[in-house]
C-alpha cells in the first residue's frame, strides 16, 4: 500500500462541492464495488466501476485484488482518476477485486482512514469497503478491545494494525478474528451486532462477500458477468462494465461468491427503511432503486412542485445538474418553458485549491455563471434539490438578479432539511441547518427569492412510489427508523477523541461513515 511520504502524488482529499468550504451541500457517504471473475482484468472492472460511482464519495479511492494467494491493497487521496494510473492497474493482478469511493462519515478524512481497509489474519487477510454508518461504533470499538491475542501475535497482526479511525475498521477487526471458524460463519455472527447503515463488500483470498443492513438504508445491487458476479451500490456501475442486473441485496442479507458459485444467508429480519434522499439527490439519475427510475422520481418531484405551487412565470431553470430532472418535470407540469440559465463550469466543481477571500466573495461564480440573453427581463423559477445552510442559493438569486431577472421564485424538490444523519450523510450540524430557525418565507426573505416553495413530504414519497413505511424520512422529520445512543455516542470523529460528558442541549455533531 503507498504511503502519502512515498506514494506518487495526487489529490489530497479536500474536495468540496462548494467552492466555500464553510457552504457544502449534502455529501454522501461512499460508492463500494466488488468483483469475482476469473480471466477478466479485475482491476480494471473495479476502477471504471469506481469511476461510475465517483458521485458518491471524491476524497479517496482504493482496490484491492486477490490472485489466490495474496490480497494486495492500492489507495490513496483524491478522485478515483487521480489515486490510479495504466501502470498501477497493471500490477493488481487477480480473480477478485473489491473497490471504495470514500466521503468521510466517521473519522477523518486522512490516508489511514481510506478503503478499502485490510487485515492480515492468521489464515490469510481480510480487505473490506463500506458505504453507510454505524451507530454502535462505542460497542464495536469495546468488542474490539476484548478481543484475545496470542501471545506470540506479531505486531503486524496487532489489533491497531493500520491505525484507522472508522468503524469500517472495527468491523474489519471483528470479521478478521476468526480462529475457530470460517470467515463466512464470523460474519453471520458479527453482522447481527452492527446497528445503523451499511452496504458491505468484503474479500479473503478466494471469497467475494457482500451485505447489506436490515433496513436497506444504502443501496446495494448485485449483477452477472459472463465469466464472474459483480456486487455495487447502484445498477449504473454494472452498466458501465457490462454487467446485466441480476437483483438487489435483500436488507439483512450475505451474499457469498466463490469458485462454487453464489449462495445466499439472512442474517437479520427484514425491515426496509430504504433512503428516501438516494432519490432527491444522492443516485445518480440513471439509477434504478427498488424499480423505481430514480430519473423519473425527480421528473415528478419536479410535476408535484409545480402543482403545488404554481407561479405566474416565463422560464423555468435548474440549477445544474441536480436540479435538471425536477426542472424538466416543473415545467412540463405548469407549461412554463424550460430553459438553461446556468452555465456550470465542470472543472471547478470538485476543487482541491481553496479560493481567496476575495473570491469566495463572489459565491459561486466560479462554478456558475447565468446566461444573461436567458434571463434578462423575465420572470424566473429556479429548481433546486434542497437547501442545506441557504448561501448557495442566495449567491444563485443574486447572480440572477444582476443577469436582469424580473422576478426570482426558488423551487425545492425536497421537504426542509431539519434533522442530521446518522446513516451515511453528511449534512450541517442541526443549528446550521437554516430551515431549523426560519419559516420559508423568511427563507424566502434570507435567500432574496420574490417565493420559496418546498414540495410537502406526501408529494416527494408518492414520487418515488415506494410505501412511505419502506423509506427512511429522518433528516425531513426527525423519526429515525434504527433508534438511536446516547449523544455522547455520537459524533464524526468518536474514534479521534473521546467527548467527556453528553452533549445534550446543543447542537448534534453530524457524523456518518463512508
Amino acid at each position: 500500500m503507498p504511503h502519502p511520504s512515498t506514494s506518487r502524488k495526487g489529490g489530497d482529499g479536500r474536495l468540496t462541492l462548494a467552492l466555500d468550504p464553510q457552504d457544502q451541500g449534502p455529501q454522501d457517504a461512499c460508492g463500494v464495488f466488488g468483483v469475482w471473475a476469473p480471466g477478466e482484468d479485475v482491476a480494471k472492472l473495479t476502477y471504471f466501476g469506481l469511476y461510475a460511482l465517483q458521485h458518491r464519495g471524491q476524497e479517496s479511492a482504493g482496490i484491492a485484488v486477490s490472485n489466490g494467494r495474496q490480497i494486495l491493497v492500492y489507495k490513496d487521496m483524491g478522485l478515483v482518476s487521480q489515486v490510479f494510473d495504466e501502470t498501477t492497474l497493471a500490477s493488481l493482478h487477480g480473480h477478485l477485486a473489491i473497490g471504495h469511493a470514500r466521503y468521510s462519515t466517521t473519522g477523518a478524512s486522512t490516508w489511514q482512514n481510506a478503503q478499502p481497509t485490510f487485515r492480515p489474519t492468521a489464515d490469510g487477510s481480510i480487505a473490506l469497503g463500506h458505504n453507510g454508518n454505524l451507530i454502535n461504533t462505542h460497542e464495536l470499538r469495546d468488542m474490539v478491545a476484548a478481543l484475545p491475542g496470542p501471545a506470540d501475535e506479531l505486531e503486524l497482526h496487532a489489533k491497531n494494525h493500520e491505525a484507522s479511525t472508522n468503524d469500517t475498521g472495527l468491523v474489519t477487526a471483528l470479521l478478521a478474528h476468526h480462529p475457530d471458524t470460517s470467515l463466512e460463519q464470523r460474519a453471520l455472527e458479527v453482522l447481527p451486532s452492527l446497528r445503523g447503515a451499511f452496504s458491505f463488500v468484503w474479500m479473503n483470498e478466494n471469497t467475494l462477500y457482500a451485505a447489506r443492513d436490515p433496513q436497506g438504508i444504502r443501496p446495494l445491487v448485485l449483477g452477472r458477468l459472463d465469466r464472474g458476479w459483480v456486487v455495487a451500490s447502484e445498477d449504473a456501475a454494472l452498466a458501465t462494465i457490462g454487467a446485466s442486473v441480476v437483483r438487489e441485496v435483500e436488507p439483512g442479507e450475505m451474499i457469498v461468491i466463490d469458485e462454487n458459485g453464489l449462495r445466499s444467508h439472512t442474517f437479520a429480519e427484514p425491515a426496509p427503511k430504504g433512503c428516501v434522499f438516494e432519490y432527491v439527490y444522492l443516485a445518480r439519475p440513471d439509477a434504478t432503486i427498488s424499480g423505481r427510475s430514480v430519473h423519473e422520481s425527480r421528473v415528478e418531484m419536479g410535476r408535484q412542485l409545480a402543482r403545488e405551487f404554481p407561479v405566474e412565470a416565463d422560464l423555468v431553470i435548474p440549477v445544474p445538474e441536480s436540479g435538471t430532472p425536477a426542472a424538466a418535470g416543473y415545467a412540463e407540469e405548469s407549461g412554463i418553458p424550460f430553459g438553461q440559465g446556468f452555465v456550470k463550469n465542470a472543472y471547478v466543481g470538485r476543487t482541491f485549491i481553496q479560493p481567496s477571500q476575495t473570491l469566495r466573495q463572489l459565491g459561486i461564480r466560479l462554478k456558475l455563471n447565468a446566461l444573461e440573453h436567458m434571463i434578462r427581463g423575465k420572470r424566473i423559477v429556479v429548481v433546486d434539490d434542497s437547501i442545506v445552510r441557504g448561501n448557495t442559493q442566495r449567491a444563485q438569486v443574486r447572480m440572477l438578479r444582476e443577469a436582469g431577472a424580473l422576478e426570482v421564485h426558488v423551487r425545492i424538490s425536497s421537504p426542509p432539511v431539519k434533522w442530521p444523519c446518522f446513516y451515511g450523510i453528511d449534512f450541517a450540524t442541526r443549528a446550521e441547518l437554516i430551515a431549523n430557525g426560519l419559516t420559508p418565507e423568511e427563507i424566502a426573505a434570507s435567500v432574496g427569492a420574490d417565493t420559496l416553495g418546498y414540495i410537502s413530504l406526501d408529494g416527494m414519497i408518492d414520487a418515488t412510489r415506494q410505501p412511505a413505511d419502506r423509506l427512511c424520512k429522518a433528516c425531513f422529520t426527525g423519526e429515525y427508523p434504527i433508534e438511536l445512543p446516547d449523544e455522547s455516542m455520537l459524533g464524526k470523529h468518536l474514534l479521534e477523541s473521546t467527548l467527556s460528558a453528553p452533549t445534550l442541549g446543543k447542537s448534534l455533531p453530524v457524523l456518518n461513515n463512508p
